[in-house]
């Protein structure tokens, strides 16, 4: 177990937004920092961070919380794992104790596989270093690749032995068990056999955003024709292809930084781009661009310089890389090596200036790029300048952006020498007929016999209005549990001829004592259990302290409930006005209006349950008109009286 006083010290420490700018490109806004959601694919930032109340709230995916909250969903860590990562992060010493047998069966079959990956990971990495056969072999290719010794540490780069199972007897004999050996595709099970995955090849580890081992790609270096050239883990419930980079944990930083991404093919061309000088690069490991590849570059840079190597025959079919770059509301370039040179051979030989250079002189927006490949391809045949020009206005309908079509438009006109007008009227063609096949799609997936539709569906969700109200008295005691307000009651006050009148009365409280007095007074409790934890926290916090840091109260709770103190929270940091005063309207601020708030507030809430206690008085047994309970008139009665009371204070109409 971690101590307390330790995750209290990584609380302190850690600041919300250091951290979640590691993952997300963030801009600031106003107090607080925004982004795009890191959860859902969107192209309008409404990812919050509020550095004062160190906390976050994503509007689109409506996940929130704290800084080890984020962690836990964007990197599916643990509790304690998130604690660890922040304290790495920020060089604080944690105190662990070595995992039992049974801690081990007990731990999630996912984090198995992550323990798995990272021993295979560490072992790799060992035997290139320290085994002959390594240093022999796997490090020998290395250095002729020119990767240096704090390159090979940096990427952490391993050799697996040329033996059948040398690594997987090692995990076994090291308490690791053989079904998560196959499942992360370490080993291979056949029968009563098992075989090592990359037996005798050089080994490329591959991490997540974070920095976790997902799986690994592998070298073979020897001749044989049967082998694959190069191979990788098989898709796990840690491993996806689809939705890795490599190098993205190395170069997180720098792609946000330098506001763009290099876009390479393999491994080698990554690590010696980074060798060079130039971290901002990662690279698809050999297979097609997918858009959650593309969208998680997204997060970090808007930006992507695509690297091709002078390989003309597969430009064409990378280009299609470029149109889901496109599809994604991203500006892309493209930068093409000299024949016969890729990146990595390209960076090995030039000095980082000159490489620089190359990059800033050679880069091409994408459509002078595809305008000059696709008219060298057609020459003087005017049929195959045709299909180029509508290959080109194609691409431009990938474009979310209205205004960046247009842009285009004009400049493959002037590039194609064609008229504006034709191109746009190709361009509408090619938006009605996408527009019509994806109405076709929709019908078939929506084409059914006729189902009789019950009007209970059709019908909309009332509002939980007592959950509504519940929800409101924690936003008001988190804002304003501890300020001082004057609070206006009407007091019932009897005449000497019997009539009751209401006598107004104001009385200083602070809000957090109010509510608690007002709720005590009607015995209201509240009905949703997490609202109700949340409450007695607050009071007792604000009776304890007397004063309510959101940024250490939220630190202190269970991750659902920092999750929906976040909600609460940011949801108010949402609906803030706009700078009115600087355009002389003056409003009062919502601290101002505290105190009618918190009143009506609390009002309503009574007025609720009052009546609901008469729908519920009113359902009693009856007999002939008459209730058999003599009591239940009066009660009713008097309940129809406060019910009237609470109307006038809250100046309705009766």
């Amino acid at each position: 177990m971690i101590a307390r006083t330790t995750i209290d010290q990584v609380f302190d420490t850690a600041r919300v937004e250091e951290v979640i700018g590691d993952f997300v490109q963030l801009k600031k806004a106003g107090s607080n920092f925004k982004g795009l959601s890191p959860f859902s694919d969107e192209r309008t930032p409404s990812f919050m961070v509020s550095p004062v109340k160190q906390i976050w709230k994503d509007f689109s995916s409506g996940k929130g919380g704290n800084v080890v909250t984020f962690l836990m969903e964007h990197e599916h860590f643990t509790y304690p794992e998130a604690i660890k990562y922040l304290a790495k992060k920020y060089g604080i010493e944690i105190e662990e104790t070595e995992q039992t047998d049974e801690q081990k069966a007990k731990a999630s079959e996912r984090e198995s596989l992550y323990l798995v990956s990272e021993f295979a990971r560490d072992y790799f990495h060992d035997i290139l270093l320290n085994s002959e056969q390594g240093k022999a072999i796997g490090k020998t290719y290395f250095k002729e690749r020119g990767f240096t010794d704090e390159t090979i540490k940096k990427f952490e780069l391993g050799y697996s032995p040329d033996r059948w199972d040398a690594f997987t007897a090692h995990a076994i004999k090291n308490g690791y068990q053989l079904s998560f050996l196959e499942k992360t595709g370490l080993t291979i099970v056949k029968a009563d056999k098992q075989f090592d995955r990359f037996k005798g090849r050089v080994i490329f580890p591959i991490l997540s955003l974070s920095g976790r081992v997902l799986g690994f790609g592998g070298r073979i270096l020897t001749n044989d024709k049967k082998a694959a050239k190069y191979l990788n883990s098989p898709e796990s419930d840690i491993y996806h292809k689809s939705k890795v980079l490599y190098g993205i944990y190395n170069a997180k930083q720098s792609i946000a930084k330098e506001d763009n991404c290099y876009l390479v093919e393999g491994y080698t061309d990554v690590i010696q781009f980074y060798q060079k000088g130039i971290h901002n690069v990662v690279s698809s490991s050999g297979t097609a661009l997918t858009p959650e590849q593309i969208r998680l570059v997204n997060r970090l840079t808007k930006n992507i310089t695509v690297l091709f190597d002078g390989d003309a025959a597969g430009l064409r079919a990378s280009l299609r890389g470029v149109d889901l770059i496109l599809e994604q509301g991203m500006n892309v370039k493209i930068c093409t090596f000299p024949e016969g040179e890729d990146p990595d051979s390209f960076a090995k030989n030039n000095s980082l200036e000159e490489l620089t250079l190359y990059l800033e002189d050679k880069a091409q927006d994408f459509i002078n790029f595809k305008a000059s490949l696709l008219a060298t391809e057609a020459k003087n045949d005017p049929i195959k300048k045709a299909d180029t020009i509508r290959d080109m206005v194609m691409s431009i309908s990938k474009i979310p952006d209205n205004i960046k079509q247009e842009i285009y438009i004009k400049e493959c006109s002037r590039i194609m020498d064609i008229s504006e007008e034709v191109l746009f009227s190709t361009l509408a063609q090619i938006l009605q007929k996408e527009k019509r096949e994806a109405s076709k799609r929709s019908k078939h997936v929506s084409a059914r016999p006729m189902d009789v539709v019950s009007t209970e569906k059709q019908l909309v969700d009332k509002v939980d209005v007592q959950f509504q109200l519940e929800r409101k008295i924690i936003e008001l005691l988190l804002l304003y549990g501890n300020v001082e307000e004057k609070f206006e009651d009407l007091m019932l006050e009897a005449s000497d001829d019997g009539d009751i009148t209401y006598k107004p009365e104001t009385v200083t409280a602070k809000v957090f004592e109010k509510v608690y007095l007002d709720l005590q007074e009607d015995e209201i409790e509240f009905a949703n259990e997490d609202f109700k934890d949340l409450y007695y926290e607050i009071i007792n916090t604000l009776n304890q302290d007397q004063e309510l840091k959101i940024e250490k109260f939220v630190n202190r709770l269970q991750p659902e409930k920092a999750e929906a103190v976040t909600h609460i929270l940011m949801d108010d940091e949402k609906y803030q006005r706009h700078d009115w005063e600087s355009k002389d309207i003056f409003a009062p601020s919502k601290k101002e209006l505290a105190s009618r708030e918190v009143s009506d507030t609390l009002l309503n809430l009574r007025s609720f349950y009052v009546k609901r206690k008469i729908e519920q008085l009113m359902l009693s047994p009856m007999k002939n008109g008459e209730y058999l309970d003599k009591s239940v008139m009066e009660d009713v009665n008097d309940y129809k009286k406060l019910d009237i009371l609470l109307s006038r204070k809250l100046n309705r109409v009766i």
